[in-house]
């Protein structure tokens, strides 16, 4: 587990460690969330890198007696 220290301008620097496993680039957008007492950062994509992402995803849905 990391710590990091907020800056008088309440900024923070994510660590190289985490930065390198997650591919945060400078400039990249990262979505806050606050969920009760905790702050979560979640890096956005670009839309052009999710493409593909789900190929080989098993699309065969079981329906039941009443459905065709």
């Amino acid at each position: 587990m990391e710590t990091v220290i907020v800056s008088p301008k309440y900024q923070i620097v994510i660590p190289r460690a985490i930065r390198k496993s997650l591919g945060i680039e400078p400039g990249q957008k990262i979505q806050v969330l606050q969920s009760q007492n905790r702050i979560e950062l979640i890096p956005l994509k670009d839309i052009k890198e999710m493409r593909g992402f789900l190929k080989g995803i098993d699309t065969t849905v079981e329906r039941g007696g009443d459905r065709l």
